[in-house]
Parts: C-alpha cells; sequence; structure tokens
C-alpha cells in the first residue's frame, strides 16, 4: 500500500496544469496533516511539476521532458526576475519558445513577436496590447505598471502579464544564464534516463526458491535479481554466487545478501558508475525515497550513457570546460613526453589575481586524465589527489604541465603531475584514479 507522502504526490501529479495548490486545501483533501502535505509539496516541487511563484502562490506545471529542458515556464521566469504578475495568471504554467526584447518601432516589434514569445519591453502600453493578442506574453521591465483593459485582456486570454523592478538588460541576461544553466543540465544523464523500467525488471521474493532463480536466470540469461517485498521494498540481492551449491529448494531469502547498494533515479550516471566500479557490482537497483522498487541498472548501461555524453555537442560551457579549453599538447625535450601548455586567463584567476585553486586542480586532473587515455581507452574517475601549492602563478602566465604514469594496471592507474612557469616548478600533485573499461 502506497504511503501518505507517496498518495499526495499521485493527487498533486494528477491535479490538470495550472491548478493552485495550498497546504490546507491538500491537507483537507486527502485528511493528513499540514505538516505532511507541505513535505509532499515541497517533494513535487524539487521533481519539477510544481512551482512557487511569491505573491501568487503555488501552481501545478507542464512536468519537463528531457529533451525540452531549455525551456522555461513563465512561472520560472516570474522567480527569475523577482516579478510581480499583472494578470493572465492561468497561463503561468505555459512554456515559453523565446523571448524578444522590444526596443525597436511597434510595427517591427510586432514582426518578431508570435505565439509562445515572451516579450521584454518597457511602459509601452500599445506594445503588451498586440503582444497579447499575437499569442505572447508580456514582461515589463523597470517595474512600471499597464492599463486595466490589458490586464483583463490577459486575464482572458491566459496568457501571463509579468512586471519587473529590473532593467531590460539585466532581465535579459537573467532569463538567458536560467537558460544556459538548464543546457549545462541536460548534459548530465541521469539514472532515470536509462533503467530498465520496473515493468521490465525481473525481481524475486524471498520466500521464492533457488529452482525459482534458476528459471529466471534461463528466461533472461541474467544471474542477478533484486530481492523485494510484496510492497516492492527492496530487501536484498541474489546472485549465480549466492545460490551456487544449494539445494533447488532452499529460499531465496537465506542465501541473498541484504541491504544491497541502491540508487536513485536522480543520481549521475557518473556517480552510479563510481559506485559500480569500486564495489565490483554489476547491477544495481533503483529506488524511490521509501526503498521502493523502481527498475534497475546495470555496468553495460552505465558505459553506453558515458560513451553517449562523449559523443554529445558542448552546448552550455561549464567552468571545467572553459579550463581545459586552454590545454594544448606539446612535445617534451625527451621522446614521448606529452606536455601541455595552459594561459592563466583573467577567469582563471582568483582576487589577488594568482590562479586559483580550483582551476589549478582542474589543469592537473585533465593532464592526467588525457595521459591515461593512451594506456587505456575507457573512462576514468578520480580517486585521490594529493597538490602542493608551491608558489603562486600570475595572471597571463603561460604553465607547462608535465603529467607522468607512475604506474597504470586494470582498474587503477597512478600519475604523477608537475607544474612549472618560466623553468620554475610552481605545483606539484599525485593521483589515483578508477578505470572504467569499456
Amino acid at each position: 500500500m502506497a504511503t501518505k507522502h507517496e498518495q499526495i504526490l499521485q493527487y498533486i501529479d494528477e491535479l490538470p496544469v495550472g491548478e493552485k495548490i495550498s497546504v490546507r486545501q491538500i491537507a483537507k483533501a486527502l485528511t493528513v496533516s499540514e505538516g505532511t502535505a507541505y513535505r509532499a509539496i515541497k517533494d513535487a516541487e524539487n521533481k519539477g511539476y510544481v512551482s512557487t511563484i511569491e505573491r501568487v502562490g503555488t501552481i501545478r506545471i507542464e512536468r519537463k521532458k528531457k529533451e525540452n529542458i531549455e525551456k522555461l515556464t513563465f512561472a520560472e521566469v516570474v522567480n527569475i526576475v523577482d516579478g510581480q504578475v499583472l494578470g493572465g495568471r492561468d497561463g503561468l504554467h505555459k512554456t515559453l519558445n523565446k523571448f524578444v526584447i522590444g526596443a525597436m518601432k511597434l510595427e517591427a516589434m510586432m514582426r518578431y513577436t508570435d505565439a509562445g514569445s515572451l516579450l521584454i519591453v518597457g511602459n509601452r502600453t500599445k506594445a503588451h496590447e498586440l503582444a497579447l493578442k499575437a499569442g505572447a506574453a508580456v514582461l515589463i521591465t523597470g517595474g512600471f505598471d499597464t492599463d486595466e483593459n490589458v490586464k483583463k485582456l490577459a486575464d482572458q486570454l491566459q496568457l501571463p502579464i509579468i512586471s519587473s523592478s529590473y532593467d531590460t538588460f539585466t532581465v535579459a541576461t537573467m532569463i538567458n544564464r536560467a537558460i544556459y544553466d538548464q543546457l549545462i543540465k541536460k548534459e548530465i544523464i541521469l539514472v532515470e534516463d536509462i533503467l530498465t523500467p520496473l515493468e521490465d525488471t525481473v525481481y524475486v521474493k524471498p520466500t521464492d526458491k533457488v529452482s525459482d532463480w534458476l528459471h529466471f536466470n534461463r528466461q533472461t540469461s541474467h544471474g542477478r535479481f533484486p530481492v523485494v517485498d510484496k510492497n516492492l521494498k527492496v530487501l536484498g540481492m541474489v546472485t549465480a554466487k549466492d545460490i551456487m551449491g544449494h539445494e533447488a529448494d532452499t529460499p531465496i531469502e537465506k542465501l541473498m545478501t541484504k541491504n544491497p547498494m541502491t540508487v536513485g533515479k536522480q543520481t549521475s550516471v557518473a556517480s552510479s558508475s563510481h559506485m559500480m566500479v569500486w564495489e565490483g557490482i554489476e547491477v544495481l537497483p533503483v529506488v524511490d525515497d521509501s526503498n521502493k522498487l523502481e527498475g534497475i541498472i546495470s555496468r553495460q548501461d552505465v558505459l553506453k550513457a558515458l560513451q553517449m555524453i562523449q559523443r554529445q555537442p558542448q552546448v552550455g560551457e561549464t567552468l571545467d570546460d572553459i579550463v581545459t579549453n586552454q590545454l594544448v599538447l606539446t612535445k617534451g625535450k625527451a621522446k614521448g613526453d606529452d606536455v601541455y601548455r595552459c594561459e592563466v586567463t583573467p577567469q582563471m584567476t582568483n582576487h589577488l589575481g594568482t590562479i586559483s585553486y580550483g582551476v589549478f586542480t582542474t589543469i592537473v586532473s585533465e593532464a592526467a586524465n588525457r595521459i591515461l587515455r593512451n594506456y587505456k581507452k575507457g573512462d576514468l574517475v578520480v580517486e585521490n589527489m594529493t597538490i602542493y601549492f608551491l608558489k603562486p602563478v600570475q595572471i597571463e602566465s603561460m604553465l607547462e604541465i608535465y603529467p607522468r604514469v607512475l604506474e597504470v594496471g586494470r582498474k587503477f592507474g597512478k600519475v604523477d603531475v608537475e607544474v612549472y612557469n618560466e623553468g620554475v616548478l610552481v605545483g606539484k600533485a599525485m593521483m589515483m584514479c578508477q578505470l572504467i573499461e569499456r
């Protein structure tokens, strides 16, 4: 039977998009405490199908699909720009396709404004009205208001008209930054993107026998199955090694490994791969907050996903991307030596104008990563790193990075990295990495 928390989430999920939600209403409708209702609403907000807007309240919004994550709802725009909704509250759940800055004559402005757009403009009432009639929402900058007839039109058409105290440039920058951040999130593949769903997952009960395990093994060719109770709560895992040498009528609960490692849907694939390599696990059960089985992921699923990440075009640049793009390979004096050069740009410095510790760490780990790839084709995870910062490095200095492989095995690699500036040693690092073979 579902918990009260799960029942509330299901109830919220079934509400129509655009519906207003309150703690008191949920508590009354499902006869639960207001504390329980509040926690469930916050969970729904984290899962992305509820949004809380200041001075408006909490509303049900469309759950974003992974491929459309770069699109924002008007409700999210209100939060981003600290806006006030003047009209068209019923349309806050809608998604905007693009935003247009109204810094031109009215006729020219309307050529760019179409359905699903957001027109960012100052106190130009006629522009507000024409944009709404064209099917676009309006964001008024400078904290200005609009006419009452425009607000009524926004309510009729269910298109939000929002006022923000920020200027046009600041508002456009804030929205652009939000879209950019979401593009970076789009590149992070989560367990929910690759899992084998519950309906396709084979699992056993603790009362099942070894003979049942053998039947499932012949049917699926898999050797590892989650063990769940009648409520689908994960109790353990049972593998070929566990059942080896036991009679056919031995119950699974006597052989299973209890309290197995699990992951949630929102766990990143990179984190899951680290766990699987470190613990030597082939299959991980995927569970919800109540430890209820939602599917499984295998090592093969994880490796395919990691390969896909590398083939994905770069859309949003992270700080790591900015730093590693500066790293250029050159050849050292000794034959076969790989040396990397990197210029310290203004973005890479701290408030003192010297290279920041985080950037230095990224440079040495990337150099180690690249040199290990000459030995092993695959992915790696840094297990531990010891860094010695010997001298500060000034802005616009040219660094020379010398990575040297000390030891490389089937699952681990050890690398020593030395960093020079104008022939002077400025830093050293020792790294141990886990290698994930493809």
